[in-house]
């Protein structure tokens, strides 16, 4: 059993590292808000830390799952920061979904003080965290991810190295490029099918088993029908993803046409109150059309 910090005991976080300490890791746990700290603490045992550096002092391996790359860097690099007391030959996997510029930044001031590092954003929303289900993207070197599969293996049901370091966030950008691409579709199938007064749940059994299949159709389907969005991803979170990933296509060429809609129209729902629903609430901004 390893020695873990935690750093970032979130919706996402809190249930990861619960996952570890239930297979007997022992874990030291840091959160920017304290109390959530101190019932993870209570709830699953383990030790509460004052700052990541306190955390991360002794530690075999150390995990962030905190907000965005200010966030990151601030819990890495900043002042307490875990890179300043983690050992050498220590493990650190991010969970964050951050931009790749500084998932390579992170690398090359680990790689001067001996830490090994993977970049691994997950995929499942809160369910998958929960559940220990989630899918984890790498980015690294072929022994920090051997290293790092072990561990995670612990909450997830698919783990994939995907490449050198970054290359896990860039692929964390495609999943959510797709997703984006996914829901649009999804939502004007579902007011195209109320405007023309068809009985929804007839067609989500009648398309729902050929090519318009997804994911997103087999879940969400019948909740955007009823204009329920209480299920864990916000719209302000895809918006900071789509965001990276508009910023990574400057960057490498890509046209992305319809995510960079698709940011617009969840901007749209962001501005009419719609912020903390979840990504599913993209139809909420087209209308109920009746014939």
């Amino acid at each position: 059993m390893a020695k873990i910090a935690f750093i970032g005991i979130g919706i996402m976080g809190g249930p990861m590292a619960g996952h570890l300490a239930r297979a007997g890791h022992e874990l030291t746990v840091y959160n920017r808000s304290r109390n959530k700290a101190e019932k993870w603490v209570t709830d699953n045992g383990g030790r509460l830390a004052d700052n990541p550096a306190d955390a991360a002092k002794g530690a075999q391996i150390v995990i962030t799952c905190v907000g965005n790359d200010d966030d990151l860097r601030a819990v890495t690099m900043g002042r307490d920061g875990a890179f300043g007391t983690m050992q050498k030959g220590a493990l650190f996997i991010d969970h964050t979904t951050v931009s790749a510029r500084i998932a390579r930044q992170l690398s090359v001031e680990a790689e001067g003080r001996g830490i090994h590092v993977v970049d691994a954003p997950v995929s499942g929303g809160q369910a998958g965290a929960e559940n220990g289900k989630l899918s984890i993207m790498c980015g690294g070197s072929a022994e920090a991810f051997a290293a790092a599969e072990i561990i995670m293996s612990v909450y997830a049901a698919r783990i994939v190295h995907v490449g050198r370091t970054g290359a896990g966030q860039t692929t964390k950008m495609c999943n959510q490029i797709a997703i984006a691409g996914v829901l649009e579709g999804l939502s004007e199938a579902l007011r195209f099918a109320q405007a023309s007064r068809l009985d929804v749940d007839k067609v989500y059994e009648a398309i729902s088993g050929g090519a318009a299949q997804s994911w997103q159709m087999d879940n969400r389907w019948a909740t955007m029908a009823k204009d329920e969005f209480d299920f864990g991803f916000a719209v302000d979170w895809m918006r900071k993803d789509l965001g990276l990933a508009i910023e990574e296509a400057r960057t490498n060429g890509a046209a992305l046409p319809v995510a960079s809609l698709v940011d617009q129209l969840y901007a749209e729902v962001q501005a009419a109150g719609g912020g903390r629903k979840d990504t599913s609430s993209l139809v909420s901004r087209l209308p109920k059309n009746r014939p």
